[in-house]
């Protein structure tokens, strides 16, 4: 299990990249999003989920805004940015390579 999770920290980016490249979200809706789509495999917390965010949005990849809802309530809902656009584009055209490469060693003809 402990592998599992490496491999999530190291493409976290690409999942929070991918889920935003659909339509603007706020954080629980990712994690609960991350879940369907991925059938329950991923679980990610909010106390791995914000950072990731922060790193995000300091590096200009997502823009996060305030939306208030019509109960009164205000979520943080994030977006791409172009230059996010261009990186998750760069990500999954590296993943596309990658697993390639592995499904090669790992499934040889």
């Amino acid at each position: 299990m402990r592998d599992l999770a490496q491999l999530l920290k190291g493409n976290t980016d690409v999942l929070i990249l991918s889920l935003l490249e659909s339509e603007p979200m706020y954080g629980y809706q990712m994690i609960k999003e991350l879940e369907r789509r991925s059938q329950g495999f991923f679980h990610l917390g909010e106390g791995t989920l914000y950072p990731v965010l922060h790193r995000l949005e300091r590096g200009k990849l997502v823009v996060g805004r305030w939306r208030r809802l019509d109960g009164g309530q205000e979520r943080r809902y994030y977006s791409l940015t172009e230059a996010g656009e261009r990186r998750l584009e760069e990500q999954m055209t590296a993943w596309a390579r990658f697993s390639s490469a592995v499904n090669l060693i790992i499934k040889p003809a």
